[in-house]
């Protein structure tokens, strides 16, 4: 059995207006990840994923480099106790 990983994730950089929650969850969705993906006050992204260790590790590279418009200077990640409480990948408001 795959182990079953939980990571947080602060995106920093230019990473609001340039669609990186919708292309966050399309990537998640490929990667077969779960969770949620927000915009913060303080112009930072924050997400959670849920999964595979190896789909989570994979959409955390992804957030390294962003969506094509965006520029990451940075990825703040914090791994969490799976708790497997997600059926899909949404975008939080």
């Amino acid at each position: 059995m795959e182990e079953k990983i939980r990571a947080r994730a602060t995106i920093i950089g230019r990473v609001q207006g340039v669609f990186f929650r919708v292309e966050t969850r399309k990537a998640a969705n490929r990667y077969g990840v779960t969770g949620w993906v927000r915009n913060n006050m303080d112009g930072t992204v924050e997400a959670l994923f849920e999964g595979n260790k190896e789909n989570v590790n994979q959409i955390l590279n992804w957030c390294r480099k962003g969506p094509s418009l965006s520029h990451v200077e940075k990825v703040i990640e914090i791994r969490e106790d799976y708790a497997g409480e997600f059926k899909n990948f949404d975008i939080r408001y």
